[in-house]
């Protein structure tokens, strides 16, 4: 079991492994979501996620649509304001922000995606591919 929680613990989660993609987001909506240089997100399948404390913490923005649907959607727990799994989600796959997470993970990140909006004032030094919005698409059509 991985374990997770928000800052004031009152959502508590668990996963039973994560499969990846483990990416280091750089889109202006993850950094204000994650009030840092990128948002580092984790997924995993959604069958081996169980919220465990908190349900009534979590509440949900979804912010306007710019290209096309689906909604842009942050969860965070209204006490402490951690984001959080989206526990009412439909998809196959739920992320994470690794940052909540208490346990590790046991993947690494594996790329930077949206690099052409990055933050000016943050230089990327590692050696993990990056890829802008045209080269994600490419990639995630071949999965």
């Amino acid at each position: 079991m991985i374990k997770g929680s928000c800052l004031c613990g009152g959502v508590t989660f668990e996963f039973d492994h994560f499969t990846g993609p483990f990416e280091l987001c750089h889109c202006s909506r993850c950094r204000k979501v994650s009030g840092a240089a990128f948002m580092a997100g984790v997924a995993a399948p959604r069958s081996a996620f169980r919220l465990l404390t908190g349900h009534e913490l979590i509440k949900t923005y979804d912010a306007p649509i710019l290209k096309a649907p689906p909604a842009y959607r942050s969860c965070f727990c209204m006490r402490c304001g951690s984001p959080v799994p989206d526990p009412s989600g439909n998809s196959q796959f739920i992320e994470i922000a690794a940052g909540t997470l208490d346990d590790d993970p046991r993947v690494k990140p594996d790329k930077h995606i949206f690099v052409e909006k990055k933050a000016a004032w943050h230089d990327i030094a590692d050696a993990l591919p990056q890829l802008d919005e045209a080269a994600l698409r490419e990639y995630r059509s071949r999965r």
